[in-house]
């Protein structure tokens, strides 16, 4: 038969079949059957068994108590989910087997290891309800570590994986009708997927500001609910520091798609995928966690109104102009600890005493940085300064409250500070009297019994007791004088007056423990129902900290402030790429000009040598306009950049082995996207699309591309790109808004030097042999490839191509007017008032003009 506490076991387990379950057993967290396989291959734990009343033992492995954060760590890491399921009652409380349950599920989308280094980023559980019906998703992310809740809705699966990428969240729960197999197969490895019932999205309790908010889809509902609904289900509480969702539109921000964001490495880099080398590692110059984090945020969702822009600017023109200012608030800054996480604990009433003067200092130092504010007069710095709380009253309370020198612990005493409760003011006195009392009677003992080596000492097993040395023995006072222990060299003894002594003392220890554990958990209370206060000011330190960022950037990079207009022109002298000239020695960096606009100078075909800088030319312009909109100064002499509504990137190849596509497939269907979706105000770079093909397709593709962008779609986006077709050079002649611009470079010898100079015009020979030889191909093989290309070299005229294609046109033009008047004559016939004859005629001339269409 089972045993009872194996019984009890299974019946936790039938709840929670998708977690590893951490079943506590004294100082251990067991695990059995199935859990203990997984867990000790994942955790190389030794596996054992157990008796459970069946015919064959449980298997079984387990970890202390006070170890099991490395342990959940790792298996958070490994995709894993963790049931931590702990006694509920006291053990004397219980006849029988005490009773247990699970606490707290622990996932990926609501773990954060606190002592990894990624203070800098989000852990972002994510929830998608997808409305079968209407095909529209409602899409929410939160972040319970941090208190940051975002929501919106979404009408195409291509603007789902864009948020996806850039939230990059660590779990996502999704709804039974969303049939996510297909779609995120890019993130497979990424996040943990959950799949709940409608119910689960539909029947929960949502914030207050949810319920005001009036313009909400439905779908868009329901995903809230299902964020809500599994927070409350692994958390098992109500949490206050996500009780604002903040909604959004993406229409409101530069669309950047996934594409974009991965081939400008705005956050990490295509290398380790780290953050160095990206433009977020330019930028960062946060000096807190709340700061690095939003400025993340900025720069996945740049601006699109010119009046948030023109904000944030004049606050980082003013930093730079009242640079004597900076010193004090960097260091003010760099003292702010990561109060987000802590307003976190506090909500999950995990904080403890240590962390509570932490939370102090902090608040300790917003008086001053507010004294700073005061002396700005940028709008946004005015309007932070309005709404900045000191928080004062919350500090007031820490100060009188929690001793300076608490700890950890929070059952252990040592945390309330004298004079803030009677009781324990009272108790303590007891407690530290008590050991002059023992100092007393220990020199009272001295003196009577002559011992002068007598000494008073605790222990857990005996309390407190009186230790005599061997060569005193015979002083010993046999009639007060009562034996407990016996060790190799002396004895121990204890009295009536010592045991008085020590009840008082304990009595006093367990009751001064006890008050201070409730009056703590009083304090964390009051603390707790200040959480939106304390997060609208972090907020507020997040802004300030990263428009400092942006300034020092500014001052130590030689940026610029770039003007901003809607005029569609994109007008930048001397403009740099902001990671490859901090990577090389910026006085070796060549710095280039781009005028770019929706007219004649729409399209800018770039010609040159592998090598040469093409790539870096465009990126460094995309780069630029996403740092104008996200409020920051630019690298370059002068800026002037029209707001851009998307950019669009088609860089590098590679194959898409999860699917089954080839480089050449994944270029195209990245194209496809982009001719979907690009409108007058976006900014398109393209690198080299077709070369996945024969030259004669690719040619033929990009040949295409660039009419399309130009003239046939109706809207022309402002767009680079970058070939080394040559032969498509020759547009330029016969598409007025087409410019040949080129990276130049000059061949001495055998030899090629690189100018990175962009300049008008183009070139017709793209070096291939000459960078081999630079890559160090050996001279053998060098020569061969000289001779074959003489042989294969022919002339691709692309002026006749695109002849070809206009008198195409015209023929299709012609075709479509004959049509339409064939169609006019039908429409002309008036049947109810046409005789036989005429009808017979009609009819007979429309069969013979039918026969020419």
């Amino acid at each position: 038969m089972i045993t009872p506490m194996m019984s009890q076991y299974l019946q936790i387990k039938d709840k929670y079949k998708d977690c590893i379950v951490f079943f506590r057993l004294g100082d251990f967290y067991e695990m059995f059957f199935e859990d203990a396989k997984i867990a000790s291959k994942e955790l190389e734990l030794v596996l054992t068994k157990r008796e459970c009343g069946l015919e064959e033992k449980a298997p079984m492995c387990g970890i202390p108590h006070v170890s099991s954060p490395t342990y959940i760590n790792k298996l958070i890491n490994k995709g894993f989910k963790v049931a931590i399921c702990e006694q509920i009652e006291e053990s004397n409380a219980s006849k029988g087997i005490v009773n247990r349950d699970v606490v707290k599920i622990i996932t990926p989308g609501t773990y954060f290891n606190e002592n990894s280094n990624d203070n800098f980023f989000n852990v972002f559980l994510g929830s998608v309800f997808y409305d079968i019906y209407n095909e529209v998703f409602g899409v929410t992310f939160g972040d319970i570590t941090t208190g940051e809740v975002y929501s919106t809705s979404l009408d195409d699966a291509s603007l789902l994986i864009d948020e996806l990428m850039k939230f990059s969240p660590k779990e996502l729960i999704v709804n039974e009708d969303f049939n996510f197999d297909k779609l995120l197969s890019p993130f497979q490895n990424e996040f943990l997927i959950t799949t709940k019932d409608i119910a689960f999205f539909t029947n929960a309790k949502l914030p207050k500001n949810v319920d005001k908010e009036k313009n909400l889809y439905e779908h868009q509902i329901n995903s809230i609910g299902g964020f809500y609904n599994y927070i409350y289900e692994t958390q098992r509480m109500s949490l206050s520091n996500i009780k604002q969702v903040e909604f959004y539109n993406i229409n409101d921000f530069l669309l950047i798609d996934k594409n974009t964001k991965k081939n400008l490495e705005l956050i990490t880099n295509t290398y380790d995928n780290s953050k160095k080398s990206s433009l977020f590692w330019v930028l960062n110059n946060t000096n807190t966690s709340m700061g690095s984090r939003l400025l993340k945020r900025w720069i996945e969702k740049p601006l699109l109104k010119i009046g948030k822009i023109i904000r944030r600017q004049n606050c980082v023109e003013e930093l730079i102009e009242k640079y004597n200012l900076h010193a004090n608030l960097k260091n003010l800054l760099s003292e702010i600890t990561d109060i987000d996480r802590l307003i976190s604990k506090i909500s999950l009433m995990t904080i403890n005493p240590k962390e509570l003067l932490s939370l102090k200092k902090c608040l300790k130092l917003l008086p001053e940085i507010k004294r700073i504010l005061i002396q700005f007069n940028a709008s946004l710095f005015k309007d932070i300064y309005n709404h900045f709380d000191v928080l004062d009253d919350i500090y007031d309370l820490i100060e009188d409250s929690i001793s300076d020198d608490a700890g950890i612990a929070i059952k252990d005493g040592s945390i309330i500070k004298e004079n803030y409760n009677i009781e324990i003011d009272e108790l303590k006195n007891i407690k530290f009297n008590s050991k002059e009392c023992l100092l007393n009677i220990e020199n009272k003992e001295k003196e009577t019994t002559g011992i002068r080596s007598l000494k008073i000492g605790y222990n857990r097993i005996f309390g407190y007791y009186i230790e005599v040395s061997k060569s005193n023995y015979d002083l010993v006072p046999e009639n007060r004088y009562i034996r407990k222990q016996t060790l190799a060299n002396s004895e121990r003894y204890i009295t009536e007056e010592l045991k008085d002594l020590e009840e008082k003392i304990i009595s006093a220890e367990e009751k001064l423990n006890d008050l201070e554990y409730k009056v703590f958990l009083d304090i964390r209370d009051k603390v707790e129902k200040n959480v939106v206060r304390m997060k609208e000011v972090s907020r507020h330190i997040a802004t300030i900290d990263c428009l400092f960022s942006l300034a020092v950037v500014a001052i130590k990079n030689k940026y610029v402030k770039p003007k901003i207009t809607e005029d569609g022109v994109i007008d930048i002298h001397e403009a740099r790429h902001p990671v490859v000239e901090k990577l090389l020695n910026k006085f070796n960096y060549v710095p280039n000009d781009v005028y770019l606009n929706n007219f004649e100078e729409q399209l800018h075909i770039i010609t040159g040598p592998n090598m040469a800088g093409k790539s870096t030319f465009m990126r460094q312009v995309a780069l630029i306009v996403i740092m104008t909109q996200i409020g920051s100064f630019v690298p370059a002499k002068k800026a002037q950049i029209s707001i851009c509504d998307k950019i669009f990137t088609r860089i590098g190849a590679s194959d898409d082995l999860s699917t089954g596509r080839s480089t050449f497939m994944v270029e195209m269907k990245e194209v496809a996207h982009i001719m979907d979706n690009f409108t007058q105000n976006s900014l398109i770079i393209l690198d080299e699309v077709g070369r996945g093909t024969s030259t004669y397709d690719g040619l033929s593709i990009a040949y295409a591309i660039i009419e399309y962008l130009t003239s046939i779609s109706k809207v022309r986006p402002k767009t680079l790109f970058a070939t080394h077709y040559h032969e498509l050079t020759r547009i330029e002649e016969i598409i007025p808004n087409v410019k040949n611009y080129s990276v130049s470079a000059k061949k001495i010898g055998d030899n090629l030097i690189f100018s990175r100079k962009v300049s008008k015009g183009a070139v017709d020979d793209s070096y291939g042999i000459e960078v081999a030889k630079l890559a160090g191909i050996n001279q053998y093989i060098i020569d061969v490839a000289k001779n074959v290309m003489k042989t294969l070299e022919k002339q691709i005229d692309c002026k006749d191509i695109i002849e070809y294609q206009n008198s195409q046109e015209e023929i299709i033009v012609e075709e479509i007017d004959e049509t339409q008047e064939f169609i006019k004559k039908i429409k002309s016939i008036d049947i109810l008032n046409i005789t036989p004859m005429d009808a017979l005629t009609k009819l007979n001339e429309l069969v013979e003009n039918s026969k020419n269409l």
